[in-house]
């Protein structure tokens, strides 16, 4: 694919990570479908109750002025009839999908309280719909497109709570669950022209986190020193998707930092930190194959 005109979907795209992806993927030219269930300020709250900004169009529009084409769409991920419009919508007016970013993840309000996962309310589980299964859900749509056409890249945006305690179970679990998706999906994928990469990235300075650090700044305040903009995993992806090098990491698990570097693909100049002797690597896949 060429790295202009290119067809994208960033799903849960209102705010913080996923409108930066979203963001980025415009500068670099791309047609943006941007999806998520903020159509109004108001809904999305901090961890301390205070509203949060962000819609899927002013994502959009942000898209359309960093050079690309923004097309906000309503969608709620735990629905999966609204999933398929979404991605029937994108083949009828587009004809192609090039990129599916799944973003869309539930936040419970008590994500990042330090208390055991029993005391949290149970709807906390939401993360394995809206996160994992909507992850699955999307990427199946998103192969219906892109295998006819022999070419496509799904991304996941995962995080190191795939390895270390983060957040509680509940997240761990969806975050090793896509990591899992990407190396599994890979091996159904290889050789049709279509490949799937999971994304850790780091500390990124989205308005959820930058009000965490100040709800918990013991936790968060020197972390958000070294965070990463919610631009940075764009730019990666868009690397990844339209140079030949980008196939040397179909089916894995990557640490953003170090894809960065790899690639030579800085953050506003500077090389975000990996993370990785603190919070441990990305698993090793064995080559095993069951069915």
């Amino acid at each position: 694919m060429t790295s202009k005109g290119g067809i994208a979907l960033v799903t849960g795209a209102s705010r913080g990570a996923g409108a930066g992806i979203a963001r980025a993927l415009g500068a670099h030219g791309y047609t943006v479908y941007v999806t998520g269930r903020s159509e109004q300020i108001g809904a999305a709250r901090a961890w301390d109750g205070s509203v949060l900004p962000g819609t899927i169009h002013d994502t959009a529009a942000a898209v359309t002025q960093a050079g690309g084409v923004g097309i906000a769409l309503r969608c709620d991920h735990a629905d999966d009839a609204a999933v398929a419009e979404v991605f029937a919508h994108i083949g009828k007016e587009s004809g192609r999908l090039d990129i599916l970013v799944n973003n869309a993840t539930y936040m419970h309000p008590e994500l990042i309280t330090p208390k055991p996962f029993w005391e949290k309310g149970l709807e906390a589980s939401t993360i394995l719909d809206v996160g994992l299964r909507s992850a699955y859900v999307a990427s199946w749509h998103a192969a219906q497109l892109m295998v006819p056409a022999a070419s496509g890249w799904i991304f996941f945006g995962s995080s190191f709570g795939a390895n270390c305690y983060m957040h509680g179970p509940g997240y761990g679990a969806q975050k090793a669950g896509i990591d899992k998706f990407a190396a599994d999906m890979q091996h159904d994928l290889e050789g049709t022209g279509v490949n799937a990469l999971s994304i850790w990235m780091g500390p990124l300075k989205t308005e959820r986190a930058l009000k965490a650090a100040e709800v918990h700044p013991e936790q968060y305040e020197q972390i958000m020193q070294v965070a990463e903009s919610p631009e940075y995993t764009g730019h990666l992806i868009h690397a990844v998707a339209s140079r030949p090098e980008g196939e040397a990491y179909r089916g894995q698990t990557v640490i953003g930092a170090e894809l960065g570097r790899a690639l030579g693909v800085s953050d506003n100049g500077q090389y975000p930190p990996s993370h990785r002797e603190l919070l441990g690597p990305p698993p090793v896949r064995s080559k095993a194959v069951i069915y």
